[in-house]
Protein backbone atom coordinates (compact mmCIF):
# COMPACT_ATOMS: atom_id res chain seq x y z
CA UNK A 1 0.00 0.00 0.00
CA UNK A 2 1.63 3.62 -0.92
CA UNK A 3 1.27 6.52 1.64
CA UNK A 4 -0.13 9.39 -0.03
CA UNK A 5 2.45 12.30 1.05
CA UNK A 6 1.11 16.05 1.14
CA UNK A 7 2.73 19.43 0.70
CA UNK A 8 1.92 21.80 3.70
CA UNK A 9 0.96 25.09 2.29
CA UNK A 10 3.12 27.93 3.57
CA UNK A 11 4.81 25.73 5.50
CA UNK A 12 8.61 26.76 6.17
CA UNK A 13 11.45 23.85 6.80
CA UNK A 14 13.16 24.19 10.40
CA UNK A 15 15.98 23.52 8.95
CA UNK A 16 16.93 25.44 5.55
CA UNK A 17 14.21 27.84 6.19
CA UNK A 18 12.62 27.16 2.69
CA UNK A 19 8.70 27.49 2.20
CA UNK A 20 6.61 25.22 0.96
CA UNK A 21 9.02 22.17 0.86
CA UNK A 22 7.44 20.35 3.76
CA UNK A 23 5.44 17.48 2.74
CA UNK A 24 3.71 15.04 5.58
CA UNK A 25 2.31 11.71 6.03
CA UNK A 26 0.53 9.63 8.31
CA UNK A 27 1.69 5.60 8.69
CA UNK A 28 0.50 3.22 10.86
CA UNK A 29 -1.13 5.91 13.49
CA UNK A 30 2.14 8.13 13.43
CA UNK A 31 2.90 11.23 11.45
CA UNK A 32 5.91 12.06 9.94
CA UNK A 33 7.31 15.64 8.11
CA UNK A 34 10.18 16.12 5.58
CA UNK A 35 11.91 18.61 3.37
CA UNK A 36 12.22 18.20 -0.40
CA UNK A 37 15.09 20.57 -0.33
CA UNK A 38 17.60 19.50 2.87
CA UNK A 39 17.81 16.44 4.43
CA UNK A 40 15.08 17.43 7.51
CA UNK A 41 12.80 14.70 8.73
CA UNK A 42 10.55 14.65 11.63
CA UNK A 43 8.36 11.83 13.34
CA UNK A 44 5.89 13.69 15.83
CA UNK A 45 6.44 12.42 19.34
CA UNK A 46 3.05 10.88 20.67
CA UNK A 47 2.07 14.07 22.86
CA UNK A 48 1.64 15.92 19.54
CA UNK A 49 -0.55 13.47 17.66
CA UNK A 50 -3.54 15.67 18.44
CA UNK A 51 -2.37 18.53 18.06
CA UNK A 52 -4.39 19.26 14.88
CA UNK A 53 -3.42 21.21 11.57
CA UNK A 54 0.17 23.12 11.72
CA UNK A 55 0.07 26.87 11.88
CA UNK A 56 0.73 28.32 8.59
CA UNK A 57 0.49 32.17 7.02
CA UNK A 58 -2.67 30.45 5.28
CA UNK A 59 -4.81 29.14 8.33
CA UNK A 60 -3.26 31.17 10.88
CA UNK A 61 -6.27 33.88 12.09
CA UNK A 62 -5.79 37.79 11.33
CA UNK A 63 -4.54 40.08 13.38
CA UNK A 64 -7.31 42.57 14.88
CA UNK A 65 -6.79 45.87 13.78
CA UNK A 66 -5.65 48.66 16.46
CA UNK A 67 -8.10 51.39 17.21
CA UNK A 68 -5.51 53.90 18.57
CA UNK A 69 -7.52 57.36 17.74
CA UNK A 70 -5.03 60.08 17.42
CA UNK A 71 -5.97 63.73 17.65
CA UNK A 72 -4.66 66.08 14.74
CA UNK A 73 -4.24 69.74 15.17
CA UNK A 74 -4.29 71.89 12.01
CA UNK A 75 -2.85 74.81 11.97
CA UNK A 76 -3.80 77.83 10.26
CA UNK A 77 -0.40 79.02 7.73
CA UNK A 78 -1.35 82.67 8.65
CA UNK A 79 -1.14 82.19 11.97
CA UNK A 80 2.42 80.86 12.00
CA UNK A 81 5.05 83.54 12.87
CA UNK A 82 8.84 83.21 11.67
CA UNK A 83 11.66 84.91 13.94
Amino acid sequence: MTVKKRFIAGAVCPRCSTMDTLKAWEQNGIRYRECVDCDFFEQLPLEQQNVGELETRVNKPAAEPENDIQTVKILDPGSITRH
